[in-house]
């Protein structure tokens, strides 16, 4: 259905009808309804909405996570991006099929509809609705037909079969093969191939759903003499020690990752600046508190960036930068902005 925010008579009748009034009308209705406040990031989602999912009532949280967290890793990028072209006027409407995760774990295909009935001053969207469809039936109908259609008979079969398995265990050596190429291989964090990664999936989420996003750039105070004094081993012992330091210090969703050398960048996603000052801080004491090798101090140097709007990774990776160079100009062991 088109974006109709700006002339559909629809506009005028969603903006007075009442909203309790709406959801109890579409607690009665067996589609999956969602409807999304954007200026709150209030999601409500009606009762069929969690039936076709296999889900108790109203037993997830009411917010867009939900909906991200449902979709099927290799489907998300194109919903994604056909629901950014539509709510940022590049599409004319927004319609995906897509794979959900049930509450067994297993997966249903659903059709995906919906548009804008407001929108702010700024052409960003206030409020949006829609409903997802069970096609599951047709989906599955659609791969028996084919299969059916197939002329090569049992020993077609078994050859398939044993390409499965063999595709099955190529997938799992590229995704072991994946994971070794986005770790250091020292540290076992991120390395800046998957921090840059992360950093743009980031970014392109804290735009779309209007979130904080702030980052910490790092790195160890005097570490060169570390190496020239003691030896590339307890250097990497060091670095080994500081990781894990971090570690104990960051949140599950926080990513870490190694820039190179003895500099570190931490992602921290839904965080604020004031948030993130904090936890610098503490690293800081933390990482003062922290045994080392024989008489060596480590100490860190910390610069923080909050993502502003509409910048670019690149951008906020330079204000980070910039602000770890103004710690370490103001004396090191310490935090700038």
């Amino acid at each position: 259905m088109n974006d109709t925010s700006d002339n559909n008579p629809l506009k005028q009748d969603f903006s007075h009808f009442n909203a309790d009034m709406l959801h109890t009308v579409l607690e009665l209705v067996s589609d999956g309804i969602w409807d999304w406040n954007a200026n709150t990031g209030f999601v409500y989602r009606n009762p069929g909405w969690y039936e076709m999912l296999g889900y108790h009532r109203h037993a997830l949280e009411n917010n867009v996570f939900t909906w991200e967290n449902v979709i099927h890793p290799d489907d998300y990028p194109q919903v994604m991006k056909l629901f950014d072209d539509y709510i940022h006027r590049r599409a004319p409407h927004y319609q995906a099929e897509y794979r959900c995760r049930k509450e067994d774990g297993s997966y249903l295909w659903i059709e995906d509809r919906g548009y804008v009935i407001a929108r702010n001053a700024d052409g960003s969207v206030a409020r949006m609705v829609g409903a997802h469809r069970d096609i599951h039936l047709r989906k599955c109908s659609v791969e028996q037909l084919e299969r059916r259609n197939q002329s090569l008979e049992a020993l077609v079969a078994e050859r398939t079969r044993e390409l499965s398995r063999v595709n099955r265990q190529l997938q799992l050596q590229l995704d072991e093969n994946r994971s070794l190429a986005e770790r250091d291989a020292l540290t076992l964090v991120a390395n800046r191939y998957r921090l840059e990664k992360v950093l743009l999936e980031e970014c392109n989420r804290a735009q779309r759903f209007r979130l904080p996003l702030t980052l910490i750039a790092m790195d160890i105070d005097d570490f060169k003499p570390i190496n020239d004094r003691y030896g590339h081993g307890v250097g990497d012992r060091t670095l080994v020690q500081v990781v894990e330091c971090l570690e104990s210090c960051i949140r599950p969703h926080d990513v870490l990752a190694r820039w190179g050398g003895d500099e570190f960048v931490l992602v921290l996603p839904k965080t604020s600046l004031e948030i993130a000052m904090a936890l610098a801080e503490r690293i800081c004491q933390v990482m003062r508190r922290q045994p080392h090798n024989g008489n060596l101090k480590i100490t860190l140097s910390l610069g923080v960036a909050e993502r502003q709007r509409d910048a670019p990774p690149t951008a906020l990776m330079a204000r980070a930068d910039q602000a770890l160079y103004r710690a370490k100009a103001a004396g090191k062991d310490g935090v700038s902005q």
